[in-house]
């Protein structure tokens, strides 16, 4: 068997390496009896979690803003949400707790969560490609939150501060307990048909887990994914993440937050409309200028200057061009002109009516020429064709014409 040797600082580092990085370690629930519990004026809570037969070391840094309860008492029956946590420079093992609940509900509120968690991503809830983009300077907002609740004042009152233009919505809703999920949804499907809201708000101000739970529901989370407008989940809270942070277009720790990401300050508006118009004016300006230097340099110029001269002379060439063009053309007319005469004397002389009129005739036997005289016989009916009329004969006699010798 090979020999291992460690030092202290690298076994202990292998250790806190092999907690941290096992699933197992982390995100899980204990439950037992309280021990030894001790609040810090640091704001850490430290207790021994024990049953029966064992016990074990317990962290709880910072435990106000995890909301944990500060009345924990000896003897308490309580179920933890933890991870494994080991402090490498003292080789400490204990346990870090994220929630205490003295009842069994919370904890399997949570495991729920974790696995609604999980079916949302699946389906793409949580992915950025669905973020709507939230308007740069939306005119009327709704609000979806408590009406007498503290949120709605800071957003009234933030709204107000930063731009007191804007047109406010509100839907009063409850936002805890029995109820709450179904008026949520129903507040945010009303916002969204109402065509002049740029976006939507929903939320309130901060409580226990128990109270925020309501923002942690299915069909609140799907009524935030399908908002047609840009919506912002603003829940008072800072340390855990809600399911409607997670689908929201935009998340804010709370309302007075969301007011501040959502309204642009219309003092500041005006500033850079100021800068912006400053900065154009004086782009005008240069260009202004520059184009002014351009044209006087072009006036100047030698070619602009002789360019009346330089259309005059155009023009001359082109009317010597033009006149020269214009007795070729005529030429070429004239040419093609007495050629078609040509042709049409010498088609009008080979007419055979024109030599039928000096004299001349044509005689046809059924409809045939007679070329030769050897064609006909006596008795043969021909006929004659002259230049006013033809005649119709019986060959009565043929006389063949002696041959001139060679």
């Amino acid at each position: 068997m090979e020999e291992r040797i460690y030092t202290v600082s690298e076994f202990n580092g292998i250790v806190k390496e092999f907690l941290e990085s096992n699933n197992i370690f982390n995100n899980f629930f204990l439950k037992g009896e309280l021990s030894g519990v001790t609040y810090y004026k640091s704001g850490h809570l430290y207790f021994t979690l024990k049953d029966k037969k064992s016990q074990i070391k317990c962290a709880a840094f910072n435990y106000k803003y995890k909301k944990i309860a500060d009345d924990l008492k000896e003897g308490d029956s309580v179920k933890i949400f933890c991870d494994v946590g080991f402090y490498e420079a003292r080789g400490d093992f204990q346990i870090l707790v994220r929630y205490i609940e003295k009842e069994n509900t919370l904890g399997e509120m949570y495991q729920k969560l974790e696995d609604l968690k999980k079916e949302l991503e699946k389906k793409g809830m949580f992915s950025l490609g669905n973020k709507k983009q939230l308007p740069a300077y939306p005119k009327t907002i709704g609000v979806v939150t408590a009406f007498t609740g503290a949120a709605f004042h800071d957003i009234v009152k933030t709204t107000r501060k930063r731009y007191e233009n804007i047109n406010i919505y509100v839907y009063s809703a409850k936002v805890q307990g029995l109820g709450a999920k179904e008026e949520i949804v129903k507040g945010i499907e009303t916002l969204n048909n109402i065509d002049e809201i740029d976006l939507i708000i929903a939320g309130r101000g901060g409580g226990s887990i128990e109270d925020l739970w309501a923002f942690n529901e299915k069909e609140v989370a799907e009524a935030f994914f399908n908002s047609k407008k840009p919506i912002i989940s603003a829940v008072g809270h800072e340390i855990d993440i809600l399911l409607s942070d997670l689908v929201a277009d935009k998340r804010a720790s709370t309302p007075t937050q969301a007011i501040e990401i959502a309204i642009p300050v219309k003092k500041d508006i005006k500033e850079n409309i100021l800068r912006r118009e400053k900065y154009i004016n004086r782009l005008i300006d240069e260009m202004i200028k520059s184009k002014r230097k351009d044209l006087e340099k072009r006036r100047n110029n030698y070619i602009i200057k002789s360019y009346i001269k330089e259309i005059e002379r155009k023009k001359e060439d082109l009317f010597r061009r033009e006149s020269f063009l214009e007795k070729i053309i005529t030429q070429v007319i004239n040419d093609k002109k007495n050629i078609l005469e040509n042709k049409i004397h010498k088609i009008i002389s080979l007419n055979p009516l024109e030599v039928l009129k000096r004299g001349y005739s044509i005689t046809t036997f059924e409809t045939k020429i007679i070329k030769n005289i050897e064609e006909l016989k006596v008795g043969n009916m021909i006929e004659t064709k002259l230049s006013n009329g033809n005649i119709r004969s019986k060959v009565e006699e043929i006389i063949i014409s002696e041959k001139e010798d060679n």
